[in-house]
């Protein structure tokens, strides 16, 4: 993903907020790592590690940067550029993640971790060293890394299909704590499948959303919800003018808990008179879709023709 398309994200994801807002799960000091002498310096005591020494000065892999204290995720690798400056710099925060203040100085911005106050760094603005004419400049100290291969051991995943998998992503990918969405294929009977497999309605596959979020910052339960109103669960393999089986309404459940916690929020919206046929089927495996079909209203500058946000769980049909 380029950077003036994660620009575009990151701009729905704020508009997105108004409609969407998820607080932050509260972390217990009681779950905060016990930190070193030298993270206690810089982490609660607002110091600064030595220019060039922290070890994710020059570090390119892939993954998630995450707070060193509480283990909430903040910053992703694509976001991440050389500043030459000796400190590990992002022209972007994950939505939600950093909070900025005041420095003691008074004159520059100093970051923290939204969930647990950690010291990070500064961010400055008009640079103009990216397109986004913003640099965070962070404490390698205060932060760990999860790489992309680790993301689903130390996150939380869900996947939905609700209609064409381009508005489900659109609306997901904006919702707070949401880290990852990928778009692709599962429910079906043939392993690796095209889209124009899918299409031919021989697979059984649906078009689905996996998605991986922070627990911290919100729940599966919570996404769900965010589910069941960016789509109509009412239609039967269809959504709007798509119509056919891969586009059924349909949450492949990773869990026990989420499967109790989708047939809670289908009676919830049975009982205010929504005729429910939302599938809950126990996942399998996930099929990535093709490159093109990945952030599709992003990179087209467009918005969804088949779904529209409707708050279901407030008012019946």
């Amino acid at each position: 993903m380029n950077r003036m398309r994660l620009a575009v994200l990151l701009g729905l994801m704020a508009l997105a907020q108004t409609g969407f807002t998820l607080p932050p799960k509260e972390i217990p000091m009681n779950d905060w790592r016990k930190l070193t002498s030298k993270e206690e310096q810089v982490i609660v005591h607002k110091g600064t590690e030595p220019p060039f020494s922290g070890r994710f000065n020059k570090f390119t892999a892939p993954g998630l940067y995450t707070c060193r204290r509480c283990g909430a995720a903040l910053y992703r690798a694509e976001d991440k550029f050389d500043a030459h400056c000796g400190w590990p710099s992002f022209d972007a925060e994950i939505p939600g993640a950093v909070k900025r203040l005041k420095d003691a100085d008074g004159h520059r911005i100093e970051i923290e971790c939204a969930h647990c106050n950690a010291h990070l760094g500064h961010v400055f603005t008009g640079e103009k060293m990216t397109a986004r004419n913003t640099r965070h400049c962070v404490n390698s100290i205060s932060m760990d890394f999860v790489p992309q291969a680790d993301l689903a051991k130390n996150f939380e995943r869900a996947i939905f299909a609700g209609g064409c998998f381009w508005g489900m992503e659109y609306y997901l990918q904006q919702a707070p704590g949401v880290l990852r969405t990928m778009v692709g294929y599962t429910g079906g009977k043939t392993g690796k499948p095209s889209y124009k497999d899918v299409c031919g309605h021989g697979t059984g596959h649906a078009e689905a959303v996996e998605v991986v979020f922070d627990p911290r910052r919100t729940s599966f339960e919570k996404l769900a919800r965010l589910f069941f109103e960016i789509h109509d669960p009412t239609q039967v393999d269809r959504q709007g003018p798509d119509v056919g089986d891969q586009y059924r309404s349909e949450i492949f459940t990773l869990t026990p808990k989420q499967k109790q916690t989708a047939e809670k929020l289908i009676g919830e919206l049975k009982a205010k008179g929504w005729k429910v046929v939302t599938r809950l089927t126990p996942a399998t495996t996930f099929w990535p879709g093709e490159d093109y079909h990945r952030d599709y209203y992003l990179r087209n500058g467009k918005t969804p023709y088949c779904h529209r946000p409707e708050p279901r769980f407030e008012k019946g049909p």
